[in-house]
């Protein structure tokens, strides 16, 4: 009995084994197979689930003033988004992941429910990288963050309508952002990387595609010089109750923008109270009539024409021109022709028009670049208007002359004036710093010098006095126009500007101020205009180290 019970564990025994090598057979078998025939299946079946492929973005191009300081930069950011059909399972960590997003519990979860046919929605757009990483680290399922970058404007406001802004896909949509987005916009690139069960990158697997940055833009703007601009124009604003303004600035040597403010402007960091008014660029959108700013063209034609010089006398007294009668505030009586601009008489001027051959004064202005585009690439800049009638009655051609029934741009007509500070030579305008530059003459040397001079007189001694700038030389002129309103034009709504320059003996700068419909007593051009005007060089020339050539007040 002992010894059978012995042969039938022996048996017992020798039976386990077999069984123990058969099954270790079988798994050699298996984790061959595995490793062999279905290894590549295997591995395809793994990728699919954790190896995708990932989209690098991109930056966008900087803008930078013309000394290289920044004025629209792109920051590294972060969008979560999620799969809501996936992500409503996990029903535990909803409360938390909606209060790391902040927003409220009900809310996010109701909202979940109205997308769960979705693949696909964006949660929070945009977020700094350390709140990412803080909603990352819930480590909720269905949850994700594509990496993205986010526009800033570190001048905030001063260059907002100049510059204009991205939308949160990074494209350009207002300014100088629409208008080079192509140079700016940089190429997205690809990349395979591993991801773990959360949607998180593990490990970066290797470049698909290279990601190609956005070019830099190098603006003529002197970020300087336009927070100057811009500070004085905002507490002219609010002095005068005025419903906008505008300030345009240009160098004389090249032709370039150095400044360009508005007011009102807006934030472009912080959109969310937004008005459209706000974002338009007045100063190459907006058209005004320019008024007594024009009369030195008209001067121009007068001079080149070779029946007028700077002592021809005019008598101002005044006169009818087809049943209208066109006088000054006060009889000035007989002015030289000088006189007639510096005390800006409209029968002086009218007289002068009314001597002169239709066809050349239109001429002139044309060739100014009234009536259309400066060029300056600004995405809906105005051409103004400029009439050109076969036959022009008596009343037509002079108002013309001072300034009525045509309409500019404050670019136009700082680009007009520059032709003049630039001894008669038409420059190219100019947004963005330029190597090569287009010029052409459209007035006679002589004859610019001379109209120069004469609107040198306009601030030494006419209506243009509160223009000056100690030490410094100022030539310009003043102007004043009332509004239209529903019936025609009124009497109690205005716009007041001053165009100067700035050395007189060698040209530097080249300013236009606009302030639209000031509450105030004061209301004129000289009154209003040209103090802004006064303040706004003094700091401009002072920080472009231009040497005084008013030696006098120097002393």
């Amino acid at each position: 009995m002992g010894k059978q019970t012995t042969s039938i564990n022996l048996f017992r025994y020798h039976l386990v084994r077999v069984a123990l090598v058969l099954l270790c057979g079988v798994l050699i078998a298996r984790v061959l197979m595995l490793h062999t025939v279905k290894r590549d299946f295997l591995q395809g079946q793994g990728d699919a689930r954790t190896v995708r492929t990932e989209k690098i973005f991109a930056h966008r191009g900087m803008i930078q003033d013309r000394q290289g300081k920044p004025l629209a930069i792109s920051s590294p950011v972060g969008s979560v988004w999620a799969d809501p059909k996936e992500l409503i399972k996990s029903e535990d960590d909803l409360a938390a992941l909606a209060l790391s997003l902040g927003v409220e519990v009900a809310t996010f979860e109701n909202r979940l429910l109205l997308n769960q046919d979705r693949d696909f929605i964006y949660l929070r757009r945009h977020l700094p990288p350390l709140q990412v990483d803080k909603i990352l680290s819930l480590a909720v399922a269905g949850v994700y963050v594509q990496r993205e970058y986010h526009r800033f404007y570190p001048a905030g406001e001063v260059a907002a309508q100049v510059l204009g802004f991205t939308n949160i896909d990074d494209e350009g949509q207002e300014g100088l952002e629409l208008a080079f987005d192509d140079w700016l916009r940089g190429t997205p690139g690809k990349k395979k990387v591993l991801k773990n069960r959360y949607g998180q990158i593990v490990r970066d697997i290797k470049p698909l595609e290279d990601a190609e940055a956005g070019r830099t833009l190098a603006l003529s703007l002197d970020l300087r010089v336009q927070y100057h601009a811009y500070r004085e124009l905002k507490t002219a604003m609010q002095r005068y109750k005025a419903e906008s303004g505008s300030i345009v600035i240009l160098d004389v040597e090249n032709g370039e923008v150095l400044a360009m403010v508005n007011q009102p402007s807006f934030n472009p960091n912080d959109r969310s109270s937004l008005e459209a008014a706000f974002v338009r660029n007045r100063a190459v959108i907006d058209l005004f009539e320019p008024g007594s700013t024009v009369k030195p063209f008209t001067l121009a034609v007068a001079l080149q024409s070779g029946k007028y010089t700077p002592h021809t006398k005019i008598d101002t007294a005044p006169i009818r021109v087809n049943n209208k009668m066109i006088s000054d505030p006060s009889n000035l009586g007989v002015l030289d022709v000088a006189s007639v601009i510096s005390k800006s008489s409209q029968v002086g001027i009218t007289k002068i028009a009314l001597s002169l051959n239709e066809q050349d004064m239109w001429n002139m202005f044309h060739e100014l670049g009234l009536g259309e585009t400066t060029g300056a690439g600004f995405p809906g800049e105005s051409a103004g208007y400029l009439p050109n009638r076969r036959n022009w009655n008596d009343i037509e051609r002079a108002t013309f002359a001072y300034g009525y029934g045509l309409s500019v741009t404050p670019l136009q007509l700082a680009r007009a004036y520059l032709v003049i500070a630039s001894g008669g030579v038409k420059k190219q305008i100019s947004l963005v710093k330029r190597s090569v530059r287009q010029t052409q003459r459209v007035l006679d040397e002589k004859v610019a010098a001379q109209v120069l001079q004469i609107l040198k007189r306009v601030v030494t001694e006419g209506t243009g006095r509160r223009a000056k700038v100690d030490s410094y030389t100022v030539a310009g002129k003043t102007g004043t126009v009332r509004k239209v309103g529903s019936s025609g034009y009124v009497t109690d709504h205005h716009l007041a500007f001053f165009v100067g320059v700035t050395p007189v003996e060698h040209p530097r700068l080249v300013a236009v101020v606009l302030i639209n419909d000031p509450k105030s007593d004061e209301f004129g051009g000289g009154s209003i205009a040209a103090p802004v005007f006064s303040r706004v060089m003094a700091g401009a020339l002072r920080l472009l180290n231009v040497p005084p050539d008013d030696f006098k007040k120097a002393a």
